[in-house]
C-alpha cells in the first residue's frame, strides 16, 4: 500500500492561483511552488560564507589535538585583554599613586579619593572576599557580617587593616591568634556543666528556653565566671584584643540555638581567615579597608 504522505513527482505545471509554475514535487495534495529566493538575499548569503572563511584564515578558529589555528594576523584574546587591563591601569594610575601615598584617614577625608577607593574595594571584594562573606558581605554560618557593627577584632580602619593584612590563625607571624578553647572535648568541663553554661551565655542575649528545659542559671553563671570570663569578661561582653566575641548583643556566628552553642563550648571554635599582604598590593589593601569599613558596622 502506497504512503499517502510520501511526495509524488508531477511536470511541471503553473499554478492557477499564484501564475508561479511548481517544482514538479506534490506532498499530500499539495504542491511546491518554484519560488526563487531574492537575489539580495543569495548573495548576502554567499558573502557571509566567503567572510567565514576570511575569518578562519586571519583569526584563531579551528582546535588542534593540543593547540589551535592561530590564524595569519596573528591576533590572540588574551595578548588584546592585556593592552586594554594596561589601558585601565594608566587611566587609573594618577588615583592610584595618591591612594598609596594616602593614609587611611586621609582618604576617608578626601570625597574624590573616597569615591575611587570605594569603587576599586568593592571590585577587589567580589573578586577575593565575596566566597566566605557573599557578595553583599552579608556573612554566613561561620563567615561574619560585615554589614553590622560586630567586630571580633574591631571595627576601626586600623583594625580593618591589621586583619585584612595578616588574617585570623592564618600563616602571617602577625595574624590574630585566639581559640575557643574544647572544653568538652579536651575533658575540662563535663556535660552537665557545659549544658549549664550554654544556658546561661544564652540567657545573657535574652534568648528563649526550648519547651522543656528549666535551665541551672546559678551553676552556668558559677561554670562562666570560672572558664569563660578571662576571655569574654565577667559580663559577657567580649574582648577585640583577643578576638573573643561579645556575648550579650544577640549575634552569633555559628548559631545561637541550644545545641549550637553547646556544640561550641564541647569542640571549641578556630575559624580561618587567610591573610592578604602577600596577595594584594598595598593600594588594594587600602582601598579594600576603607570599603569594608564603609559598608554600616566600622567603627
Amino acid at each position: 500500500m502506497a504512503d499517502i504522505h510520501a511526495p509524488h513527482a508531477h511536470k511541471n505545471e503553473v499554478d492557477a492561483v499564484t501564475g508561479v509554475s511548481t517544482t514538479g514535487h506534490e506532498w499530500d495534495g499539495i504542491r511546491e511552488l518554484n519560488n526563487p529566493l531574492p537575489r539580495w538575499w543569495l548573495w548576502t548569503f554567499y558573502v557571509c560564507i566567503v567572510w567565514s572563511v576570511l575569518y578562519w584564515v586571519a583569526y584563531p578558529a579551528w582546535p588542534l589535538v593540543s593547540s589551535y589555528t592561530y590564524g595569519v594576523l596573528g591576533w590572540k584574546s588574551r595578548d588584546a585583554v592585556q593592552v586594554q587591563l594596561a589601558d585601565l591601569r594608566a587611566q587609573r594610575a594618577v588615583f592610584a599613586d595618591k591612594l598609596a601615598a594616602a593614609s587611611l584617614e586621609q582618604i576617608e577625608a578626601n570625597p574624590e579619593l573616597l569615591s575611587f577607593a570605594r569603587a576599586q574595594g568593592r571590585a577587589a571584594f567580589g573578586d577575593n572576599c565575596a566566597p566566605c562573606h557573599g557578595s553583599g558581605a552579608a556573612g554566613s554560618r561561620g563567615y561574619p557580617n560585615l554589614n553590622d557593627d560586630d567586630w571580633l577584632w574591631g571595627g576601626s580602619l586600623e583594625q580593618v587593616q591589621q586583619t585584612i593584612l595578616h588574617g585570623i590563625r592564618s600563616t602571617d607571624a602577625e595574624a590574630h591568634v585566639g581559640d575557643m578553647l574544647a572544653f568538652g572535648r579536651d575533658g575540662v568541663l563535663q556535660r552537665p556543666e557545659i549544658v549549664a553554661v550554654a544556658d546561661y551565655v544564652r540567657s545573657l542575649s535574652n534568648l528563649p528556653v526550648p519547651a522543656g528545659v528549666t535551665p541551672d542559671l546559678a551553676q552556668g553563671k558559677e561554670v562562666f565566671a570560672a572558664n569563660c570570663a578571662a576571655c569574654h569578661g565577667d559580663e559577657g561582653k567580649g574582648n577585640p584584643e583577643l578576638g573573643a566575641p561579645n556575648l550579650t548583643d544577640g549575634i552569633w556566628l555559628y548559631g545561637s540555638d541550644r545545641d549550637s552553642v553547646i556544640a561550641s563550648i564541647t569542640n571549641g571554635r578556630a575559624g580561618i581567615m587567610p591573610a592578604w599582604s602577600s596577595r594584594l598590593d598595598g593600594s588594594t589593601i587600602k582601598a579594600l579597608t576603607v570599603y569594608v569599613h564603609s559598608l554600616g558596622g566600622g567603627q
